[in-house]
């Protein structure tokens, strides 16, 4: 198998892969939390009135693919609201950026212990590919929980390199959209930018492969927002990555 059947240039070497989305089927869990999490900040703060958190166009547009108190911080400043931002060890109660991303990381745990985890059947066929056409691979994910859900849905042994928020919060390196947690993937697998490609379902993702001149941009549509993810630099949009392989059979 050649970079050609995986749907890929010639010149790609590497695969950085978003985890949340595009390789597991937790987006749509996060989105769950997250609206748990802001519908009860705002009725407290609101009353019964409240503009509820969209699940759809609010998670897309402020909140996926970023650490967590950058979605906080970027939703609510969409609706005029600024926090304290408090401690990162505060309670999941407390009104601070750390503590509403903390109520949410709490609600998420809860959702994926309660309904496990599961890998996207094409994911996992794409992912065998790309290892065994001698390609590397690094999972690149803005959660905290990054190790335990790739485990959970038995990704471990295809992904050589993990660069997630735990990482991140270690090097000090910023999120998405910004694009160095690609870059270092990247540098831990010994590629240059122009031999990686990124594999993304979030327009934060999207703006981070364009701003890190990588080398191909995979835009994962999920939801039916193809024509944002194009906007937002995306090279090729597909459903699922293995139509990848079959636009090549």
């Amino acid at each position: 198998m050649t970079t050609s059947t995986l749907g890929l240039p010639a010149a790609i070497t590497t695969c950085l892969f978003d985890l949340d989305g595009v390789l597991t089927q937790t987006a749509v869990v996060h989105a769950a939390a997250w609206r748990e999490t802001f519908d009860a900040f705002l009725r407290r703060r609101d009353g019964p009135g409240f503009l509820p958190f969209d699940p759809v166009h609010d998670y897309d547009e402020y909140v996926d693919g970023r650490p967590r108190a950058d979605g906080v911080r970027t939703f609510l400043a969409s609706r005029g609201i600024e926090l304290p931002e408090g401690l990162p060890d505060d309670p999941p109660d407390r009104d601070t950026v750390w503590g509403v991303g903390n109520r949410k990381n709490a609600l998420l745990l809860e959702k994926i212990r309660r309904e496990g985890v599961a890998a996207y059947p094409g994911s996992v066929r794409y992912l065998r590919a790309v290892r065994e056409a001698g390609l590397r691979t690094a999972v690149v994910s803005s959660s905290a929980n990054c190790r335990d859900v790739v485990a959970s849905a038995g990704l471990t042994d295809w992904l050589e390199v993990r660069v997630d928020g735990v990482v991140a919060a270690e090097l000090g390196l910023p999120g998405k959209p910004r694009p160095d947690t690609f870059l270092e993937a990247a540098r831990r697998l010994e590629a240059a930018p122009s031999q990686a490609a990124v594999f993304e379902d979030a327009l934060a993702g999207m703006d981070a492969g364009r701003a890190g001149h990588f080398g191909y941009v995979v835009g994962v549509d999920r939801v039916g927002q193809a024509d944002q993810l194009r906007l937002h630099g995306a090279d090729i949009v597909v459903e699922d990555l293995a139509e990848l392989l079959e636009e090549r059979a």
